[in-house]
């Protein structure tokens, strides 16, 4: 049965609906759950089943400007920031709002004289030392939400008004990916852009076209690629008592062969191995298969990984123990790992939660949905360790016992992508919906701001007035990127594409069907500086079948595409 009863969360401490709410968080996560989730999509009937992968018609196009990579450690559930790093000069408010829950001072693994993290935590201990380990605080936004289904969509799409089942459909990531290959659909990169471990209704990764990662349900899945090249077995004994064995069989068979890129995962499994011992756990096997990936030299630049448990309304000092026990162990070991090939310096992880924890402690040695929280970073590249930003004060909770946040999270976002990953200011402050980050000294710095007095560039590009001699201009990267683009559809359902260029340049636009077939070119002019509505059907020298094409448009060395429907 499907449950389509939409429940308000209880932000109260008896929670209730707690139930029905992780009931509803799971309806993206579906056609997730079949197993054939990726960055590509699955049509049935007399659709073509499609994915995404390195086109053999195209050459594969390589746009970032950083060999940096990213990885996204996903604390599932909410993770108690006060049992993460503990405020040694509050210390006494802390303790007496946790009677029963409380990490004793003997058992507090003092890192400075204001801050430590439980002792259970120690693993990390040598990355502090090795300068390696910042932890930021308080990080959170203006009208925080418990709830898990909306905390989390809000992290991943960055529009604080998402409520309920609305808001922005598309993920900070996946608009960055969506700039870095806008002719992605036509030609995407030769290695996956993302790999995601997990699906549970995210948005990191979502574009407006497709997924751009390559997605796996677990851990399971991703080595099995790993280590056959294949998703899954087509061994015949597998089928042999199964109803539906022969639908079965044809399904994981299509699977296998539309996700091209588990033959590049294999490959770059193959040859990086690892040179440390993990425990068997599933964080701790995530990141031991990420050892590998980034040691054979894969090319992905972010990664997602995620850890389940974190909802802890009732006996949290064994669960958290135990929690960032795997956690603190895991990262530790990865970064040694990674050490053997000096490929640590390199690689950035960052935790983060669809929101923290109460102050005080609930009935059931718990804690209840809260508000700001700590994020964790990790990695040589960090330059120092350090507590980063000012801690919550818990002189003076608000009336639910909430810790109010000193750092917006979309602050750090903008400072990962421009610091570490070399994107322009201009195009994260789009990534993140207009926000004018502040940029946060974390120890890395591609940019050239200066942190504590950021002096940013303001001066719009000069736009040519006149079309006197318009194959002379040469428009600079900024003007490239504003250029719009959309397809639409009037009245009479006749696909059109809305095209606005910001200056005067030769436009070229060509049709391709789901196959990367090209059927012909749709405009092949000098467009002065403006916007025209090109149609579709009267420009194309054939007749056009009802279904699915992709258009590229290409302007100098700019290539930009989508998909638009044919009615």
């Amino acid at each position: 049965m499907c449950d389509t009863h939409h429940t308000t969360p209880h932000k109260g401490k008896e929670h209730k609906g707690h139930d029905l709410e992780h009931k509803a968080w799971s309806r993206r996560s579906f056609l997730q759950a079949l197993g054939i989730a990726g960055s590509g999509s699955m049509f049935l009937g007399s659709q073509y089943l499609t994915a995404s992968a390195p086109s053999p018609l195209t050459a594969a196009i390589s746009m970032a400007e950083t060999d940096n990579i990213l990885i996204l450690i996903r604390l599932n559930g909410g993770n108690d920031g006060l049992s993460t790093v503990i405020p040694i000069q509050q210390y006494e408010l802390y303790a007496n709002a946790r009677p029963n829950i409380y990490i004793p001072e003997s058992k507090i693994l003092k890192l400075t004289d204001d801050f430590g993290v439980p002792s259970y935590m120690k693993p990390l201990e040598p990355l502090w030392g090795e300068g390696q380990f910042k932890a930021v605080h308080g990080v959170g936004y203006q009208g925080q939400s418990l709830s898990h289904f909306t905390g989390s969509d809000i992290f991943a799409n960055t529009d604080l008004n998402t409520t309920g089942f609305s808001g922005e459909p598309t993920g900070y990531m996946g608009r960055h990916f969506e700039e870095l290959y806008p002719d992605y659909l036509i030609n995407p990169p030769e290695a996956p852009a993302a790999i995601q471990i997990g699906n549970f209704g995210n948005l990191v990764f979502e574009g407006q076209e497709t997924n751009y990662a390559f997605v796996t349900n677990n851990i399971d899945q991703l080595e099995q690629i790993a280590d056959t090249g294949s998703q899954y077995s087509l061994e015949e004994s597998l089928f042999d008592e199964c109803m539906y064995g022969d639908q079965l069989r044809f399904l994981r068979g299509m699977s296998n062969t539309t996700l091209e890129y588990a033959g590049k995962i294999y490959d770059a499994a193959q040859r990086g191995q690892n040179q440390v011992e993990y425990q068997n756990n599933g964080f701790a096997r995530q990141l031991k298969l990420l050892a590998r990936l980034i040691k054979g030299n894969l090319g992905t630049k972010v990664y997602m990984i995620s850890m389940g448990g974190f909802d802890t309304h009732g006996n949290q000092p064994l669960a958290h123990e135990r929690l960032m026990t795997n956690l603190s162990v895991a990262v530790n070991n990865f970064y040694e790992d990674l050490g053997f090939t000096n490929q640590d310096e390199k690689v950035l992880s960052m935790t983060f939660s669809e929101f923290g924890r109460r102050i005080f402690e609930n009935g059931s040695n718990g804690t209840d949905h809260g508000k700001a929280a700590p994020t964790l970073f990790f990695g040589s590249g960090l330059n120092g360790s350090a507590f980063v930003g000012e801690h919550p004060s818990l002189e003076d909770p608000n009336e639910r016992g909430n810790l109010e946040y000193t750092m917006d999270f979309r602050d750090l976002y903008g400072t990962v992508l421009a610091e570490w990953l070399c994107v322009p200011r201009n195009l994260v402050e789009r990534h993140l919906l207009g926000h004018p980050y502040k940029a946060i000294n974390l120890g890395f710095n591609c940019s050239g701001e200066v942190f504590d007095d950021i002096a940013i560039d303001n001066t719009d590009p000069v736009i040519p007035d006149g079309p006197e001699d318009p194959i002379a201009i040469l428009p600079t990267p900024e003007l490239l990127n504003d250029i719009v683009h959309k397809p639409f559809y009037p009245t009479d359902k006749t696909p059109h594409i809305y095209l606005e260029m910001p200056f005067t340049a030769h436009v070229d636009i060509q049709l391709f069907n789901i196959l990367g077939q090209n059927l012909g070119t749709v405009y092949n002019e000098m467009m002065m500086q403006g916007s025209i509505e090109i149609n579709i059907r009267e420009r194309m020298p054939k007749y056009l079948a009802t279904g699915k094409y992709i258009y590229r448009i290409r302007v100098q060395d700019k290539k930009l595409s989508k998909s638009i429907m044919v009615a």
